[in-house]
């Protein structure tokens, strides 16, 4: 591997990963709607960067995986505890958005990563 991609420079996104099942009797385009609609609410409010949805193939995942494995990218840990502070409002319409994803959604799974190495951090010296 070459020095220029095993040091990748910092892009200064974080994920928000989510990993879900459908509900009983949710169908798959419905849950994709419901996702691109409420997502994208965020992402024109500026609450987020944006978002991937991507559904599992061939059934390759760790088991308890869920089928649909979401990504919300966010610029850091204050523009997803704002974007949390939006929804937890409950108003509509962004209520009404959000239950249209967690009404179709279950076994939720969900992680917090960034990209790395960051920019803050010391290589040691040789």
């Amino acid at each position: 591997m070459t020095t220029a991609l095993a040091h990748r420079v910092w892009s200064g996104v974080d994920y928000y990963d989510m990993w879900v099942d459908l509900a009983p009797g949710a169908t798959d385009l419905e849950l994709c709607d419901a996702i691109h609609a409420y997502l994208g609410e965020l992402q024109c409010r500026g609450a987020i960067e944006g978002f991937t949805l991507a559904r599992r193939k061939f059934g390759f995942s760790p088991p308890g995986w869920g089928e649909f494995h979401i990504r919300v990218n966010v610029t850091g840990a204050a523009q997803l505890d704002e974007a949390f502070s939006q929804v937890a409002t409950r108003a509509d319409p962004i209520e009404g958005l959000h239950r249209a994803v967690y009404s179709r959604v279950a076994n939720y799974k969900s992680a917090y990563y960034r990209d790395f190495p960051d920019p803050v951090r010391r290589k040691e010296a040789p």
